[in-house]
């Protein structure tokens, strides 16, 4: 598991790549800041809050998780859970994937949105919209996972992550809309 989180994370430089070269010059720093900077918000609201929300103690009638079971990294150091892996491990290997969901999400308004504006998204689409669909499709208890006879089957994170990250960058880039390309200044073809 802790080669997958690792692997998993070396996707973060990756994806700030790719999205930085996709946009102009001027505006390849500030896209690629976007993944970067997924790594540090979602990171320490996951250790907050995240893992609480999604694999603590049921509240609000199933939909969300938290309560008293808010779990910091110091206290999980001698949990080892049912399958035999610890729970730090465990928390870790989700985490990346409340962090990468996010970066995905980037390309979506890529050179249209500012970097504090960006913060707020992601800060409150983590809690709002990654952690509740995390519950649900991945804790035992979730109503998603629980559906019919073998439950929401989410291989390789396509629920939580990629339905997720494609649906809210859709939503977010019809709110943007266009991109505004200066009249004066079309885009150039690069030849190489």
């Amino acid at each position: 598991m802790l080669t997958s989180t690792a692997l998993v994370l070396m996707m973060v430089p990756g994806l700030a790549m790719f999205y930085g070269g996709l946009v102009r010059t001027k505006n390849v720093l500030g896209t690629m800041m976007h993944s970067f900077v997924a790594m540090g918000i979602m990171t320490i609201l996951w250790v907050v809050a995240g893992y609480a929300m999604c694999f603590g103690t049921q509240c609000a009638g199933g939909l969300v998780r938290m309560g008293q079971r808010i779990r910091f990294p110091e206290k999980m150091d001698n949990s080892i859970l049912d399958v035999g892996v610890p729970e730090y491990v465990f928390s870790m290997f989700q985490a990346k994937f409340a962090i990468i969901t996010p970066a995905l999400i980037a390309g979506a308004f890529a050179e249209r949105v500012r970097f504090k504006s960006y913060v707020v998204f992601i800060s409150l689409w983590g809690l709002l919209v990654y952690n509740p669909l995390c519950h649900w499709v991945w804790a035992s208890d979730g109503f998603l996972f629980n559906l019919g006879a073998n439950g929401a089957i989410d291989f390789a994170g396509g629920t939580v992550v990629h339905i997720s990250a494609g649906v809210s960058g859709l939503v977010a880039a019809l709110f943007l809309g266009a991109r505004r390309v200066s009249p004066k200044r079309p885009c150039r073809r690069v030849i190489w």
